[in-house]
């Protein structure tokens, strides 16, 4: 262990139905202190690592991890069935089955820290994966964050071609990946929103671990929605929407804000970002909409009967 100065970092195992899930943890201070919990929820394309601990040489300021660790954050995130270190098995790996990893995930938190709920934060699928947890085990989620969300998926660029692909992706749990694809991902909403290098250092990263991903959140995003009720979400929320984000139309992710039952609700545009928001140009400003969002002071209600 490094002095309490440096950031720690824990790995743990799980298992769900036999499969085995990476689970991993980053702090600072004495391990049984007492923070506050922030979970991150990895998309489609993705290892948990890759997403939210990622160093770029030469650069400060990738990982979303030690960005809210510095804050006084507990930050702990996962790879999903199929992803980075988890097992890969013959399962699609969509959003019900993360929903299932999220639940073993926090079973680990709860041993490790004694707390049963933390602020959820999830990225494109990781937001349908955070969201629908929220709807099936409301008592772990105190607040809740999501980015590149989609709702119905009604005209949305992204999913319109990615329907494209149907019939290669219904008849195999996994897809390639290729230094190709991730250099597409930084590029396809807008060019300019990342640094150039970004995509080849996503790549060299996220080929480690091999050259598939799951399916079926693609799937789930090309035929299944809507996933989330969101009559059924009744924590505070937060909904981070990049200026350039072809994943679902700005009347798409307001009509679901206008649902949410919780005045505790914020819907935040944040421009010169695209689909990655964390992983952008621009990340401080998402960093900062999100601590705005988790730092809210508590509400108080005046007593009427005095």
């Amino acid at each position: 262990m490094t002095n309490e100065t440096s950031i720690h970092a824990e790995e743990f195992w799980t298992t769900k139905n036999g499969v085995k899930l990476w689970v991993y943890r980053k702090y600072l201070g004495a391990r049984d202190e007492q923070r506050p919990l922030l979970f991150l929820v990895h998309g489609s394309s993705y290892s948990g690592k890759t997403m939210f601990d990622l160093h770029v040489p030469g650069r400060s300021g990738y990982s979303f991890m030690d960005n809210f660790v510095a804050l006084g954050y507990e930050v702990w995130t996962m790879d999903h069935e199929g992803y980075g270190h988890s097992d890969r098995t013959s399962g699609f790996s969509d959003v019900a089955s993360g929903v299932e990893d999220l639940k073993a995930a926090m079973g680990v938190i709860t041993e490790v820290t004694g707390q049963t709920e933390a602020a959820f934060f999830g990225q494109s699928s990781g937001a349908l994966r955070a969201a629908k947890f929220t709807n099936v085990y409301p008592e772990h989620v105190s607040k809740l964050m999501l980015d590149a969300f989609v709702w119905t998926g009604k005209d949305a660029p992204t999913l319109i071609q990615r329907a494209k692909l149907l019939p290669l992706i219904e008849n195999s749990n996994v897809r390639k990946i290729d230094v190709a694809f991730y250099r597409t991902v930084f590029t396809r909403d807008h060019v300019g929103s990342s640094e150039a290098m970004i995509g080849d250092v996503v790549a060299e990263e996220e080929l480690k671990y091999g050259d598939t991903v799951p399916t079926g959140t693609y799937l789930d995003m090309v035929t299944k929605l809507p996933l989330i009720d969101p009559d059924k979400i009744t924590c505070p929320v937060l909904i981070i929407r990049a200026e350039h984000d072809g994943i679902a139309t700005e009347e798409d992710v307001i009509n679901f804000f206008s649902c949410l039952p919780n005045p505790d609700k914020q819907l935040v545009k944040i421009s010169g970002l695209a689909h990655t928001a964390p992983l952008g140009v621009n990340r401080h400003r998402f960093y900062h909409a999100i601590q705005s969002f988790l730092t809210m002071p508590d509400r108080i209600d005046l007593n009427t009967n005095c």
